[in-house]
């Protein structure tokens, strides 16, 4: 038997905790779960720094990635016989699926935001690099490495392939919205995916829903926009991320002063600071040992690198007002002064971080990013647009949201020897609105 349709003598289960079981009979999917590339997924958690506002949220993108290969295989045993589906796509779906998140980096996204990466580029060079993972997609056929690639990247040729795996209603979100709630231990990522599973139909493009399952789809979305405001951009583990954002961007600046010797030479990093990252070094790099640098790095003589990874590693976060720098410049440019005249470095300790997100979108052409629409598949065959059809999604569809905070330490503020200074400091701070203490 070629090693592409070779099964295991009896099926592999991983218990899970959302899915109750991960079924694997796929002799590459399992040979694939035991490269050094996919493992080093368990030492990336799937929240960042969220585990610092929510103490359950400790699970890793080895647990997600794991969790959308078992949505898809789902799908795709719903999909067995149906027009417009083609079989012989599926080991590619369940590999694009279980590989889709390789590419992240340490704390993903305030790492990627420092040095200027991109996750999923990096999910494609280790596809397509010298890896154990890509010598088993080409040991199962010559050029399915790149296949694998291209889905990830949303190029390849099937779009119905893509869409599985990125959509507006896709098995990477299905799969984090449920995971991050169970794991933070909130109810608002909660929604009927059973139900949704059994009424996606494949088409030519894309996959559609039955017009009986809208109700489904509709909690689905209702349920990403809570999930979003109330655990991803929640201000506790923004104020953690803007930290963790500083402390890099302060050793980066340190290593580039020759005057300057680390007591721990930033060793892992180096590639990172010269801006010529090799795959090897991404490969090396995992949150353990970020934060090993990041204890070790408490003892450092600079001032802020210091003090910043003190404040990261003991929970001594930022506190925090809302701001928006459009309308307050003025306000922002006095900050700034009055935090450099009482040597409190304002592009470390005064940060502006804003997030913002778009629930539900229709298809607008042109745009930077065309969102491709979820369609209903009505009893007569047509397909309509979700909005159109539900009020629910209409009254959210095309909003984007976007939130600023001003964060800034506290601490260091009482501790200001200038009365006049630290008074005024104050009254434009908590003039913004009331001071949020990060608890």
């Amino acid at each position: 038997m070629l090693y592409k349709n070779e099964q295991l003598h009896e099926e592999k289960v991983f218990k899970d905790p959302v899915h109750r079981y991960v079924h694997v009979r796929d002799r590459v999917i399992w040979d694939l779960i035991a490269t050094p590339e996919f493992q080093r997924l368990r030492r990336i958690k799937q929240l960042g720094t969220t585990y610092l506002t929510f103490h359950g949220a400790e699970h890793s993108r080895f647990n997600h990635s794991l969790g959308v290969y078992e949505i898809v295989r789902r799908i795709l045993t719903n999909f067995e016989g149906r027009p417009h589906w083609n079989k012989e796509e599926r080991l590619l779906c369940l590999c694009a699926a279980l590989l889709h998140d390789l590419g992240h980096g340490p704390f993903s996204h305030s790492f990627e935001k420092v040095f200027k990466l991109d996750h999923e580029h990096y999910t494609q060079q280790i596809i397509l690099g010298n890896t154990k993972v890509n010598a088993i997609l080409e040991r199962a056929e010559k050029g399915f490495a790149q296949k694998v690639a291209d889905v990830i990247a949303k190029t390849y040729q099937d779009q119905l392939v893509v869409s599985l795996i990125s959509s507006q209603i896709d098995a990477d979100r299905m799969d984090y919205l449920q995971r991050d709630a169970y794991f933070t231990g909130v109810s608002y990522g909660h929604f009927d995916m059973e139900r949704i599973l059994r009424v996606m139909r494949p088409m030519e493009d894309q996959v559609v829903i039955k017009e009986t399952g809208m109700h489904a789809v509709e909690d689905y979305i209702m349920s990403r926009y809570q999930m979003y405001w109330q655990v991803y951009f929640h201000p506790v583990t923004r104020s953690a991320e803007v930290i963790l954002c500083k402390i890099l961007q302060r050793a980066k600046v340190l290593y580039h002063d020759s005057t300057y010797t680390f007591t721990l030479k930033p060793t892992h990093f180096k590639s990172f600071f010269a801006g010529n990252v090799k795959l090897e070094d991404y490969l090396k790099l995992d949150e353990g040992i970020v934060t090993y640098y990041f204890q070790l790095w408490q003892e450092e003589e600079d001032t802020i690198l210091r003090d910043l990874c003190e404040r990261f590693m003991n929970r001594r976060l930022f506190k925090y007002v809302e701001f928006n720098p459009n309308s307050q410049m003025n306000e922002w440019m006095e900050l700034h002064k009055l935090f450099t005249d009482v040597h409190i470095n304002p592009d470390y300790y005064l940060v502006v971080d804003s997030s913002s997100d778009l629930p539900y979108d229709f298809y607008r052409p042109g745009e930077e990013e065309e969102r491709l629409p979820i369609h209903l598949l009505m009893p007569n065959g047509e397909l309509r647009e979700l909005s159109r059809q539900s009020d629910i999604v209409e009254a959210i569809s095309g909003k984007k949201r976007t939130d600023h905070k001003l964060y800034y330490p506290h601490d260091l503020l009482e501790n200001v020897s200038d009365p006049r200074k630290k008074k005024r400091m104050k009254e434009i701070l908590i003039g913004q609105g009331e001071e949020k203490h990060v608890n």
